[in-house]
């Protein structure tokens, strides 16, 4: 064992405490994918990565700079839950550098502390419009236990995380004329459902899916619509804040017809179920769009923005209207326009029949212009010539009939004398 004291510290001493610190690095790091040259410090901002998405929040750390700190996998835990295995994460050694794993599910996040927070504000949304907009803020922190002693030569690491999620979203149903669509939302940041759909039914107990028949469906036929979230946490409802057709796909279409949003409700379309449960239900009745007047079929597409709430919040998204009569066109003024960033559920069109028959008439006018045969033409004008002469001969006898008659003998008014 060399020993380097007072004058005797020469580079061969320093070299040596160099090396000696280098191999309890090497030894430290032994068994992970960690490299002396770049991991040899404390940890950083850098060192944590977060991934929210649907269904759980994925923490990522670097290990390495874990170890060169003194601490091991065990030492670290959510919120300070270090008596919770459920709580810890575990080592990935498939990478490069080792990373050390937290999965959090947010049907269970506040098992290890985590802290989710609804904020809610009344401004222009995603889309434009103004209604309450509501946020959820899943936040927490991965730590280390303090010591038992009074005082510690070991560093304390703390990584906080946060995600935000948005709570609304589009649902834009497209192709109506399929029994349903459902499109799988990908596992991105930002959504706290998996799967938002719309489905069609003919029937008011939601049990039999809409067939639309190749002819369209008949002007005032009554459709049931239910928009419905799948892989959703309990914790949340479905609000349909504003639902609207159009007579193309896009649901940016400046030509637009609302069925509800707000305190507005088309005359013929009924809310059964909003912000209660995780399906919201409604009804309307189909129609054409004006500028298909010269189509004997109408295209609709419908869209709904739909919004996730809270179980116990959803009725302050319920707009309160009261008696007074809105003004004419007031529902119209603002519009809610859909960004490229939301989630679009696309299916078929809705499509309508008018019932009308244009064609007859035309089809007598037609009729009337036909050229005539031959035989046809002759018999036509032998009748006309039949006909004038039986009217002239009609006439030249009465004109005879007319004509007056003198008695024999008497052609003059003069009498005659041999009658006396």
């Amino acid at each position: 064992m060399t020993v380097c004291r007072g004058a005797e510290m020469t580079p061969v001493c320093f070299i040596l405490v160099l090396m000696s610190n280098a191999a309890s690095v090497s030894a430290q790091f032994s068994g992970y994918n960690c490299d002396a040259n770049f991991h040899s410090r404390f940890p950083g901002e850098g060192d944590i990565d977060v991934y929210c998405g649907v269904q759980t929040i994925t923490l990522k750390i670097n290990f390495c700079p874990v170890l060169f700190s003194g601490y091991t996998d065990a030492d670290l835990a959510l919120n300070g839950h270090h008596n919770d295995g459920h709580c810890r994460g575990f080592i990935n050694n498939n990478t490069l550098p080792t990373t050390l794993l937290f999965s959090i599910s947010l049907s269970t996040l506040e098992a290890c502390g985590n802290n989710l927070v609804v904020s809610t504000a009344y401004g222009v949304n995603a889309y434009g419009n103004m209604s309450l907009v509501q946020i959820g803020h899943v936040s927490g922190f991965i730590d280390t236990p303090d010591p038992p002693t009074i005082i510690s030569y070991l560093p304390g690491l703390m990584y906080k995380f946060s995600c935000s999620y948005p709570l609304e979203y589009l649902v834009n149903n497209s192709q109506l004329a399929s029994s349903s669509a459902t499109v799988a939302v990908k596992d991105s940041n930002g959504t706290f459902v998996s799967t938002l759909n719309m489905i069609l039914y003919n029937d008011t107990s939601y049990s039999h899916t809409l067939s639309i028949p190749m002819s369209g469906l008949a002007l005032k036929t009554r459709v049931f619509a239910a928009v419905k979230a799948t892989n959703l946490d309990r914790r949340w409802n479905v609000f349909m804040d504003y639902c609207y057709t159009t007579p193309s796909g896009n649901p940016n279409d400046e030509l637009r017809y609302d069925l509800f949003f707000g305190c507005y409700k088309d005359p013929q379309t009924t809310v059964f179920e909003n912000g209660k449960s995780q399906v919201g239900r409604f009804s309307f009745e189909v129609f054409r769009f004006v500028k298909h007047r010269h189509q004997r079929m109408s295209t609709v597409f419908l869209h709904c923005v739909t919004k996730l709430c809270r179980a116990d919040d959803c009725i302050t998204l319920i707009p309160i209207c009261g008696k007074r009569r809105k003004r004419d066109g007031e529902h119209i003024q603002i519009y809610p326009v859909p960004t490229s960033g939301n989630t679009v559920l696309t299916a078929g069109p809705i499509i309508t029949r008018t019932d009308e028959t244009p064609a007859n008439n035309s089809q007598m006018a037609e009729a009337n212009n036909l050229p005539l045969n031959p035989l046809t033409s002759a018999l036509i004008s032998g009748v006309v010539v039949l006909g004038g002469a039986s009217l002239g001969f009609f006439l030249f006898s009465v004109r005879l009939l007319q004509k007056p008659r003198h008695p024999p003998g008497t052609s003059s008014g003069v009498l005659n004398s041999n009658f006396k």
